[in-house]
């Protein structure tokens, strides 16, 4: 056997070798080391060392259940492959805790307006058969109940403008610029990143725009047909916010204080500055958006171009001054810095 020594081991990259070895080790019957060592890419003992963590593996601790592997110092066999097969299997048993959390919630979904008929019934099926199985503790489940927020109606007209391929008309409340718009939009689809957003093509700004459902103020589904234009739907599961290639560069310098503005905001680059500090390269398709994060950083950064903007965020600073000059807060020094803090993170999330 190789005696070159074991490189530092990863856990994670562990992990997921010893995953993929069991399949390959249960199709290939008496493998050699040395052959397997090399489609894996590590040494021999390497692999000895993953072969004496296997046999502490298995769908349970009970005899039979652990992973019957081992090695004559050449090969590598498997002695009770089927521990891991679909024949070993065990029904599902939920816990009388669990069964509840899984009756209140599907018959929580199932009055949700926005549910479309055919699903709904699905789900009612399921539920009845959940029911069965759970015996006494359905009963105490039907004394619980979940109410959902007002979003709901939101939620169920945007839900029907896309199944019946119609148009909304909306009034939404922006906090990047303070003020509520009237838009008409095509809506997409709808998606679910920490709250649920609509996805659509804005007739006012001709643009795909994503809005939040708990914004929008008024809504109503119109009779004209909805027809965004085709355009590639985006991955979403990492990041709300993806700026495209075409939208607005923002340069931002922020200091020690500032850096967290490099973990929240997407951006093409961040530089080290000498006094600890970043300069941001960012892309927004609505740049005006930022002069709050400007006002957030007070001391700690500022926009360097474009310059309007830079010139906007430094009128809106002295503004925003001036009327602390003249508030009657600021004569009696009202300090209530938790509030702002949970504010500041609240903003930070957006």
């Amino acid at each position: 056997m190789a005696g070159k020594p074991v490189r530092p081991v990863n856990a994670i990259d562990q992990t997921r070798r010893m995953l993929s070895l069991v399949t390959y080790l249960r199709e290939r019957p008496g493998a050699r080391i040395a052959d397997v060592a090399r489609a894996f890419g590590i040494t021999e003992d390497e692999l000895v060392s993953d072969l004496d963590l296997l046999p502490m593996c298995g769908t349970s601790f009970r005899g039979g259940d652990l992973l019957d592997i081992d090695t004559d110092g050449e090969r590598i066999w498997w002695h009770n492959p089927a521990a891991l097969g679909e024949e070993a299997a065990e029904p599902l048993r939920l816990a009388a805790d669990e069964a509840t959390a899984l009756l209140v919630a599907a018959r929580a979904v199932s009055t949700l307006p926005g549910l479309r008929e055919s699903d709904r019934q699905a789900l009612l099926r399921a539920t009845a058969k959940v029911e069965a199985a759970a015996g006494e503790v359905a009963g105490a489940s039907s004394r619980l109940s979940v109410t959902f927020e007002s979003e709901g109606g939101v939620f169920a007209d945007v839900d029907r403008a896309i199944s019946e391929r119609r148009r909304l008309w909306i009034r939404y409340y922006s906090p990047a610029r303070d003020e509520v718009t009237e838009r008409e939009i095509d809506p997409i689809r709808l998606v679910s990143v920490g709250h649920t957003y609509v996805e659509a093509w804005c007739r006012r700004s001709e643009a795909r725009r994503t809005f939040r459902l708990d914004r929008v103020a008024e809504i109503r589904i119109l009779d004209e047909p909805s027809a965004p234009p085709e355009i590639e739907l985006r991955d979403l599961s990492e990041a709300l916010v993806q700026p495209a290639a075409e939208d607005p560069e923002v340069v931002i310098e922020v200091g020690p204080g500032g850096r967290w503005v490099a973990e929240y905001y997407p951006h093409d680059s961040a530089d080290e500055l000498p006094d600890g500090g970043l300069r941001i390269t960012l892309r927004t398709p609505d740049p005006t958006s930022l002069r709050r994060l400007a006002l957030r950083l007070g001391r700690d950064g500022r926009i360097v171009s474009p310059p309007e903007l830079a010139d906007s965020a430094r009128r809106a600073a002295r503004e925003a001054l001036a009327a602390y000059d003249t508030s009657p807060t600021a004569v009696h020094g009202d300090h209530d810095g938790g509030n702002d803090g949970q504010y500041d993170r609240q903003e930070r999330g957006l």
